[in-house]
């Protein structure tokens, strides 16, 4: 049997990254696509070689040919999408963040659960060959104990846009808060699954450069079920590039990017290893095909609504300083945000 699936969303990140994915993955195929703009899911569907299109979400939901649907939009609407496809009696796949705070995430979790339906996230990290490696290693003992994980993430590209040109990214009402919720939350899920859930975090951001009202700057320290110790500071405020991960034990070290795929260096007393693996052509397709696997009854996909959502608990508790209450529609109230600049 092949997984029919329906895209609402075909922007940037579904032309390489995942809806050649879901026409590449084995017993996968990509049926139909939405897009508000018809124009453009027209433009789309021809040239991905995709059967149908449409301008009308429920139109796609609802189609009896669509067994499963991929939400592709801005997390803002990931809870409306999500409660219509689990009422529909679908699985769904949904972009990250999963959503813009981490009630949002337990809705969704909660409306799948009772419909007895499967939803997964689009950590794609949780499945490329780079990060399995690290996993690897890890639990082979290789580090010794975890002791501490570093990262350090600074981009000025984003503060270089035209802010004609500033997109979902900058609100919070799409976002859930600035740039930190679309690219920290690929470091801090890639830890929780090759270290395990992280089960103390506080952070302070600090909007710096920024033209909008979100943060741009975020710093944060946290700590492992294991006991293992983390801290991270994600700056898109400065004026230099870095990405940086280092995952430090008793008896070695691990470093690596979080977003290049640079070759992952172990070092231990023995000396210096390199693991050169670098990224697909389509960088989620891994991950598709493990949650095609699971549909099939023959595997098990590892980013699921579960796991999305302690992911999304950690931002949480990492923007607190600045947002304020985080459980609310705090979108909707950028005046009261303490954190905000005056």
């Amino acid at each position: 049997m092949t997984i029919r699936w329906g895209a609402i969303g075909c922007g940037s990140v579904a032309e390489v990254k995942s809806a050649p994915g879901l026409q590449k993955a084995e017993g996968s195929r990509l049926v139909a696509v939405m897009r508000r703009n018809a124009s453009l899911a027209e433009d789309y569907a021809r040239r991905h070689g995709v059967p149908r299109w449409t301008a009308d979400a429920e139109a796609l939901i609802r189609d009896p040919e669509v067994d499963a649907v991929y939400i592709a939009t801005p997390p803002g609407s990931h809870l409306e999408y999500a409660l219509r496809v689990a009422a529909a009696g679908k699985p769904a796949y949904v972009e990250k963040p999963m959503a813009r705070n981490h009630a949002e995430c337990r809705r969704m979790i909660d409306a799948f659960a009772d419909a007895g339906l499967p939803l997964f996230v689009a950590y794609y990290r949780r499945r490329l060959p780079r990060f399995l490696k690290v996993k690897e290693l890890v639990d082979a003992g290789r580090l010794g104990r975890i002791a501490m994980v570093s990262y350090r993430y600074a981009d000025a590209q984003w503060r270089k846009l035209d802010p004609n040109d500033l997109g979902w990214r900058y609100f919070a009402e799409h976002a859930g808060g600035g740039i930190f919720m679309d690219l920290g939350s690929h470091a801090l899920d890639i830890l929780d699954f090759i270290l395990g859930p992280i089960e103390s975090a506080q952070g302070a951001a600090a909007n710096l450069a920024s033209p909008c009202e979100v943060e741009d700057a975020v710093a944060m320290h946290f700590r492992f079920a294991s006991g293992a110790l983390g801290a991270a500071v994600w700056n898109f405020a400065g004026s230099v590039r870095e990405d940086l991960l280092e995952i430090t034990g008793t008896l070695g070290k691990i470093e690596l990017p979080v977003f290049g795929d640079e070759p992952v260096r172990l070092t231990t007393t023995d000396g210096a290893e390199v693991f050169d693996l670098p990224n697909p052509p389509h960088i989620q397709q891994p991950l598709i095909q493990s949650i095609v696997d699971q549909l099939h009854g023959r595997g098990q996909c590892p980013s699921t609504g579960e796991t999305a959502a302690r992911t999304a608990a950690v931002m949480d508790r990492a923007l607190e300083d600045y947002y304020g209450r985080r459980d609310d529609e705090y979108w909707t109230r950028p005046q009261t945000w303490p954190g905000r600049r005056k």
